[in-house]
């Protein structure tokens, strides 16, 4: 049985569409090449598909060339923008090749990579580079290694220095066992020489030699009862050095009275040097030691400072009464503490004027010059007023650096003043003040034996 035509041709139309669609397919995938080689082939168990695919004429590279499918028995002319669509697909497998490539590059670098990062591994520890953590704890321990070395290495030099010390301890026991062997040779050797010595002067001797019992230099006495210790004490200027690092200056020293071993730090019996001076006369002193004179508030205090003293004051009128005031306690502060007075334990004759009441307490106050005030007096200025340097209250009981008066006088009472002395009960206001004749002050250290 045959099929009849129509039916024939519809088949060869049906086939022809088929081809047509792959040949588009073929295209749009960039198989064209394998078409214009010759034909085109369906998959397994298909049948071949007579289709050729050319250019119609001969083109230039550049120009539309009309495209012609040859599906027998038809042939179906395409269209010129065919030809761009098949340079597109061109580039696209160009393209396609070229991505092809550099993944396999990239496959291999990839590879070298492992292979070094195991090369890497089989040496050593190494930085991970996939993790930090990893990185840093390599580090760690290669750090710590380190730090293990270092130690052994510390370890073993002080074991070595610990030798070399063991050794020579007992280098210098040796030494010393030599030295001190030598030198009990030496002393015997001395001591047998001197031994004889000794022999031949007894032998000698028509009698016993003179013993001295005490030294007759001193080093850097720092006051008056440091000289104590010589052999003939008499009273004169003396050189002391209570710190060593403020030099050595003259004192006067009574070596006679009640012991001996007095700094005096003060003194008048005259009226030859005037006691109404400024701050910084008070403060390095004025006069001579041997005659009127005050010592000077530095040096006072340096000779408090270095040792605990005690204060004795020798009061004698012009009737010839003689009287004293000691104290137990006596310092005086820096220049920088205004060269604040402490005085305490009182004993003697004359009355405790430095204590006098509680608004006349001349303890604990500043010491203040007619040029400087630092008194209680909250009006005025007390050195001024009565014309001296003291450690005035508001104002005062007692002022041993007042005017010198050689007979009694009347008014404002600037003269030399000792507020509890016996005499002045019988004074009245508008009366002859007290006068006195000579005025001492010094210091003694509180341990002094005599």
């Amino acid at each position: 049985l045959q099929k009849p035509i129509s039916a024939v041709v519809l088949d060869n139309m049906r086939l022809a569409l088929l081809c047509v669609f792959k040949v588009v397919l073929l295209v749009s995938t960039g198989r064209i090449g394998d078409a214009e080689e010759g034909g085109l082939k369906e998959g397994k168990g298909s049948a071949a598909c007579p289709v050729k695919l050319r250019p119609s004429a001969h083109c230039e590279e550049e120009e539309d060339c009309p495209y012609q499918v040859t599906l027998p028995p038809l042939t179906i002319q395409m269209p010129k923008k065919f030809k761009m669509l098949e340079k597109t697909m061109k580039e696209l497998h160009s393209l396609r090749q070229t991505v092809n490539k550099l993944k396999s590059s990239c496959l291999e670098c990839k590879q070298q990579a492992d292979q070094i990062l195991q090369k890497d591994s089989s040496e050593g520890p190494g930085p991970d580079p996939t993790s930090n953590e990893q990185g840093n704890k390599s580090q760690q321990s290669t750090s710590i290694h380190d730090m293990q070395i270092k130690l052994n290495k510390m370890s073993s030099s002080l074991k070595n220095a610990r030798k070399e010390i063991n050794s020579l301890q007992g280098r210098i026991e040796e030494l010393s066992l030599l030295n001190m062997k030598n030198v009990e040779a030496m002393v015997d050797k001395k001591v047998k020489n001197l031994t004889g010595v000794v022999s031949s002067l007894d032998s000698k001797c028509s009698s016993a030699c003179p013993v001295i019992t005490s030294p007759q230099f001193i080093i850097a006495p720092r006051d008056c009862s440091d000289y104590n210790v010589l052999e003939e004490k008499k009273n004169g200027v003396y050189k002391v050095t209570p710190d060593p690092k403020n030099g050595t200056f003259d004192v006067y020293c009574d070596m006679e009275s009640f012991g001996g071993g007095w700094t005096v730090i003060q003194h008048r019996f005259n009226g030859s040097v005037s006691f109404n001076r400024t701050w910084a006369e008070y403060k390095n002193g004025f006069g001579a030691v041997q005659g009127e004179f005050w010592l000077g508030n530095d040096k006072i205090h340096l000779l408090t400072k270095a040792k605990d003293m005690i204060l004795r004051i020798e009061l004698e009128d012009f009737e010839g009464v003689r009287e004293y005031a000691k104290y137990e306690q006596f310092y005086v502060s820096n220049e920088y503490l205004r060269y604040r007075l402490s005085v305490s334990g009182y004993s003697g004759t004359a009355g405790d004027a430095l204590h006098f009441s509680k608004n006349y307490n001349h303890d604990q106050k500043f010491f203040t010059t007619p040029d400087k005030d630092n008194d209680m007096y909250p009006s005025g200025n007390c050195g001024a007023y009565y014309g001296s340097g003291w450690w005035f209250d508001a104002c005062m009981s007692a002022n041993l650096n007042g005017k010198y008066y050689h007979k009694k006088y009347k008014g404002i009472r600037n003269g030399i003043f000792w507020g509890t002395w016996p005499t002045l009960s019988d004074e009245h206001p508008s009366s002859y003040r007290q006068v006195f004749k000579t005025v001492k002050m010094m210091i003694r250290p509180k341990k002094y034996a005599p």
